[in-house]
C-alpha cells in the first residue's frame, strides 16, 4: 500500500509518520503489526506505533539518515505487513567464530530470530573487549553444545 505523508516531529528528536486508518485497516495486522517500510528507496522492518491515539511509523535517526529524509519532509510511503521476521545482525566477530565452527554454525542457524538475537545481544553487551571475546567463545562453545540462552 501506498501513501502520502509528512514526517513529523515529536519533542526534540523522536520522528514518526502518521499511518492513515484506511491503510492501518487494509494492512489487516491489527493496531500494532510488524511492517516493512520502504522511504526513499530504503527499506526496514518496524512495528507500527502510537502517539496520541495516532498510528505512527516511528523513524528512528539512523532510519532519517538511510533514506535522506528530515522532520516536515513530505513523502511517498510504502508500506506492507512484514511476512518475515525482521533479520538478526551477527557482529564480525561472532561471524567469524561461527564459520570456524561449523557444527554450532548450523546449529545457530535452525535457531528461531529471537534465540539468535540472545546471543547476538549478549554479545554486543559486553563493555570490555576480553568480556567480549570470552561471551563470543562461549557462545560458540554453546551452540556447538546445542545449548540455547536462556
Amino acid at each position: 500500500m501506498r501513501f502520502d505523508a509528512e514526517v513529523r516531529l515529536n519533542g526534540k528528536t523522536a520522528t514518526g509518520i502518521p499511518v492513515p486508518e484506511h491503510v492501518v485497516e487494509g494492512l489487516g495486522g491489527g493496531r500494532r503489526p510488524r511492517v516493512d517500510v520502504t522511504l526513499n528507496g530504503h527499506t526496514f522492518q518496524i512495528a507500527l506505533g502510537t502517539m496520541s491515539g495516532q498510528v505512527m511509523i516511528p523513524v528512528s535517526a539512523a532510519v532519517r539518515d538511510a533514506a535522506g529524509v528530515a522532520a516536515g519532509d513530505r513523502l511517498d510511503v510504502e508500506i506492507e505487513l512484514a511476512t518475515a521476521p525482521a533479520p538478526v545482525s551477527v557482529p564480525d566477530d561472532l561471524r567469524a567464530a561461527l564459520a570456524a565452527a561449523p557444527e554450532a554454525q548450523a546449529f545457530f542457524a535452525g535457531l528461531t530470530p529471537s534465540q539468535q538475537r540472545g546471543y547476538t545481544e549478549w554479545v554486543e553487551q559486553a563493555k570490555k573487549p576480553e568480556t567480549r571475546q570470552r561471551r563470543v567463545e562461549q557462545s560458540v562453545e554453546a551452540l556447538a553444545d546445542r545449548r540455547t540462552r536462556r
